[in-house]
């Protein structure tokens, strides 16, 4: 039975112990990570797991990242090949996540994988995030904490505008300093890339010494979180690479830009903070423009963290599907 009220929980010891109480007890808690606020529950109980795709309206065939706080967890749930291992020494903890053959005795519901052989495991920095999964001591499925398809959580706020009574809690850490989804690197037939995120592929691939393989993807039959054509939209359309809005349209820009812009991912054109204003700016704007309004956004380079802001920013211009 979902919850009258959300409650907000602080950032505090006894805050994350009642968040730990609550996801015991099979309630979904909304917390912060290092890129956008995940929507947790324990990924072993499968009421839980089922109360996220409710509380999202989130479809069953798209899997869920499970979040850990340390290696040995992640290796307690699926196999490493030696490239994963290499990667997750390197950037773990932090914005990657990784698609990993479940093992046998993983004990997770089969919800969280879609029914897959393979699971996405990923080992959050943020100190509230690691906090919780200590706390817990067992593994939790968090997907974004937002409504399916829509604008990604990066502040408290953001959460319960859109899940708010549809969820027990939200741990309460402010702002979230990354703004975008982790990467998520796929090894099945060798390292590729399944979405771009928080850490550039530039980094994955100097570490590897091998560039990544991009993966093909089936919309209606996603591998991993965050593959969907339409996903992370707004209410309104968003028309993208424009340097010169139409009339009535609400202009996001980056960097210096002809026409003045209603809002600046980075007027100094700084790809790490139009990465962790992307979310934030997107809402506002939607805010003011409404399910009929259109918002115009400015060219951003594709390069680094622009990968991410770019694989976002398309999957917000998709043509949504039909409700």
């Amino acid at each position: 039975m979902e919850p009258a009220a959300t409650i907000r929980l602080r950032a505090t010891d006894d805050g994350v112990a009642q968040a730990a109480d609550l996801l015991r007890a099979g309630e979904l808690v909304a917390f912060p990570t290092e890129t956008v606020y995940g929507l947790g529950a324990d990924a072993r109980n499968d009421i839980a797991v089922a109360r996220v795709f409710e509380a999202k309206a989130r479809p069953q065939f798209n899997p869920l990242i499970v979040h850990v706080p340390d290696l040995a967890a992640a290796r307690a749930l699926a196999e490493f090949p030696d490239a994963a291992l290499l990667l997750a020494q390197a950037f773990w903890p932090g914005p990657l996540t990784l698609v990993l053959p479940l093992r046998a005795d993983a004990g997770l519901s089969p919800l969280v994988t879609a029914g897959l052989g393979t699971v996405a495991v990923r080992l959050p920095e943020h100190p509230l995030a690691q906090a919780l999964l200590r706390a817990f001591g067992g593994p939790v499925a968090a997907p974004s904490a937002n409504p399916s398809g829509r604008i990604s959580a990066t502040r408290p706020d953001h959460v319960l505008a859109g899940l708010g009574g549809r969820i027990a809690a939200v741990l309460d850490g402010g702002a979230c300093p990354v703004g975008v989804e982790s990467t998520i690197v796929g090894f099945a037939g060798g390292a590729h890339l399944l979405r771009p995120g928080g850490l550039p592929t530039e980094a994955l691939e100097a570490c590897l010494g091998y560039p990544l393989a991009p993966t093909p993807t089936t919309p209606d039959a996603p591998s991993a979180p965050g593959q969907l054509a339409s996903h992370y939209a707004p209410r309104a359309q968003v028309r993208l690479n424009v340097t010169a809005p139409r009339a009535g349209e609400l202009f996001l820009g980056f960097g210096k830009t002809a026409a003045p812009a209603d809002l600046n991912l980075s007027p100094a054109g700084d790809l790490v903070e139009a990465a962790a204003n992307l979310f934030y700016h997107l809402h506002r704007m939607d805010d003011r423009a409404g399910p009929n309004g259109t918002i115009a956004v400015a060219p951003v380079p594709d390069t680094g963290l622009g990968r991410a802001i770019n694989d976002r920013l398309r999957r917000a211009a998709a043509p949504r599907p039909a409700p």
